[in-house]
């Protein structure tokens, strides 16, 4: 009985996910990056603050853009800005992502780094979402020293 009840909530969370991911819908979000799970050749601390927006162009993918803030631990704090993409997976939630963001940081560091990203849209109601990720940044400037992989884990409401 517990098997077909936990059936019917993970199929309820299916059917009202489906109908978020449709053409026309609208995205917004904000995720705390890094969370010192982050790894890179320079930092040994990295958090920060990434506001997105979305908007589904056809059903189960998202443009999106966004901006963010990071504490680099060391070296000097940054500030990014970026575009990107999201394609869910089977309307499950499951999503790939791909971006390319532009780095600034204050000691006149510059960068344009490309990144992917996996996550999951679980849906705490019909808008509201919790967003864990894994991502990859890779840098032009020095991969060894400022590309970065780690998991942020993020708000999201579609409408």
């Amino acid at each position: 009985m517990k098997k077909f009840a936990l059936l019917l909530a993970v199929l309820a969370v299916s059917i009202t996910a489906s109908a978020q991911f449709e053409q026309g819908k609208k995205y917004v979000g904000l995720s705390a990056t890094g969370l010192n799970l982050s790894y890179s050749g320079l930092d040994d601390f990295k958090i920060g603050l990434e506001a997105k927006a979305g908007y589904f162009i056809l059903d189960n993918i998202q443009l999106n853009g966004n901006l963010g803030y990071q504490n680099n631990g060391k070296q000097p704090d940054s500030f990014t800005l970026g575009v990107g993409g999201r394609y869910y997976i089977l309307q499950n939630g499951i999503y790939l992502g791909a971006n390319v963001q532009y780095i600034h940081a204050n000691d006149n560091y510059n960068d344009v780094m490309p990144g992917v990203e996996v996550g999951y849209a679980f849906f705490l109601n019909r808008y509201l979402t919790v967003e864990p990720a894994i991502y990859y940044q890779q840098s032009f400037k020095k991969h060894s020293d400022y590309s970065a992989f780690g998991l942020k884990v993020g708000f999201g409401y579609y409408f």
